[in-house]
């Protein structure tokens, strides 16, 4: 056992001081050293001690664009005011009290209830994305008696043990297999196959994206949730959308169900529900489903989260949407997007790099092209390829924040699409600069350019640490 006398205690104080090298010390030895290693090499480690609205700040008092947003988590973008305030003005109420209910969790609930598409109004409040998954598929199973899950190929739920289990990539299921039993997976935008799935009349649900964001933002084709709905029906299955990095304007829609006009049986919120400050998860169901797995007092109590709908996060939540509403934030996405995707191709139409663009609202993917052949492709003994299909995402967004001060990184499961998912605050101003960024990369180096490049900062990284 430690003996704490001999072991020193980092203050709040000392860990806010932290040197850039020392956190990479800590971190590497007490918390992930594959993470803190990758990060460094790619010169992504920076101290970043101040952030508002689309901007952070380095230690330096350089300024950076942030167009990650927090997965989707900053629709509202860094630190917002009105959310912070909110926090404030409940500071002193108890926050964690189980033996009562909390106002102001019923009152999020009930804005929920009012702001989602259909009947959708029974709310279970939790901490998280993967956790409200979570909770979906045990209310899918509970409400239906039924045991398979369908979920799509190149998916992203969450990498908790049943989320993970309907997250449609190999590389982040096998290390932990066997799963949960009776999860099967279709391709994404194929009603057919989902057919055969759901036709055998024993599937509890289907849980989709509307919008495949670690997929590498891929949108499916118009009719596709509308079918999906439409054979949930059909087979007595429930339709789960996943709607964790998609909803609260990202889309240009409130929810990017309403694109079709579906309402489905569950919907898991998470990301900008606590307005990028507190961890608010949730998901919202039809009463009908709800009541079959969670009615009466009996019954009450089978699912239950110890931090979920505590006040500080509730009080989050009720600022955020309110805000989000206020500043008809997806009106904003649906401008702004336009406007950033008709730039974003008319810049493939300039240069081969790039393969495709693709997105809705401010949920945008850019995908590049591998090169074949090739004296370069011939030098490396096809090691070329191998690296712009696994890397080559990583590199451009290396370049993107090393050289222009604009964050960004790749999807999960595509590593060769970078996203752009910036603040939907953002302005045309700020989107013109990421554009100008991108511009300057890809005329000024092209797939070797961007290697050599990346290659050298991180070279220049690994010496620092010399």
């Amino acid at each position: 056992m430690k003996r704490l006398a001999e072991e020193k205690l980092f203050s709040l104080e000392e860990a806010m001081e932290f040197s850039r090298q020392e956190t990479r010390e800590v971190y590497r030895r007490y918390a992930n050293p594959g993470l803190a290693g990758m990060l460094a090499l790619l010169d992504f480690d920076k101290a970043f001690v101040r952030a508002e609205g689309v901007a952070v700040w380095d230690r330096e008092g350089k300024r950076y664009l942030d167009f990650l947003g927090g997965y989707g988590a900053l629709n509202l973008g860094h630190n917002p005011p009105e959310v912070l305030a909110a926090i404030k003005r409940v500071m002193g109420r108890p926050n964690l009290l189980q033996a009562s209910l909390n106002p102001l969790a019923a009152a999020l609930a009930h804005n929920l209830a009012r702001v989602t598409p259909g009947d959708l109004e029974r709310v279970f409040f939790c901490n998280s994305g993967t956790e409200a998954v979570e909770g979906a598929l045990k209310l899918a199973r509970a409400a239906t008696g039924r045991e398979k899950i369908i979920y799509c190929r190149n998916s992203f739920h969450g990498k908790s043990f049943g989320s993970l289990s309907v997250t449609g990539r190999e590389k982040y299921q096998r290390p932990f297999a066997p799963l949960l039993p009776g999860c099967e997976a279709v391709p994404y935008d194929d009603l057919e196959a989902l057919e055969a799935k759901l036709a055998g009349g024993d599937v509890a649900a289907f849980i989709v994206e509307p919008i495949q964001g670690e997929g590498g933002v891929i949108v499916p084709h118009d009719g596709y949730l509308k079918g999906a709905r439409d054979l949930c029906d059909r087979y007595g299955s429930l339709l789960i959308l996943d709607e964790i990095q998609t909803g609260f304007g990202r889309t240009g829609y409130l929810f990017a169900c309403e694109h079709e006009g579906v309402v489905p049986d569950i919907m898991c919120l998470a990301k900008s529900l606590g307005g990028g400050v507190m961890p608010v998860g949730a998901y919202i169901a039809r009463p009908a489903v709800w009541d079959k797995a969670y009615g009466g007092m009996d019954k009450a109590l089978l699912h239950t989260s110890t931090f979920g709908g505590n006040t500080l996060a509730a009080a989050a939540g009720l600022a955020a949407l309110q805000s989000i509403l206020d500043q008809d934030l997806a009106g904003q996405a649906a401008a702004r997007g336009r406007f950033f995707l008709e730039r974003l191709r008319q810049l493939k139409e300039k240069y081969g790099l790039i393969k495709e663009v693709r997105g809705r609202g401010l949920l945008i993917g850019l995908e590049f092209n591998q090169p074949v052949g090739g004296w370069f492709d011939k030098l490396t003994r096809g090691k070329v390829n191998e690296l712009a299909g696994e890397y080559f995402g990583s590199l451009v967004a290396g370049e993107l924040m090393n050289k222009h001060q604009v964050i960004t990184a790749y999807t999960l499961n595509n590593p060769n699409v970078i996203r752009l998912e910036p603040p939907l605050i953002v302005t045309e101003g700020d989107i013109e600069q990421v554009l100008a960024a991108l511009e300057a990369i890809l005329h000024g180096y092209g797939f070797i350019g961007v290697t050599l490049s990346s290659a050298k900062t991180a070279l220049g990284s690994l010496l620092k640490r010399k």
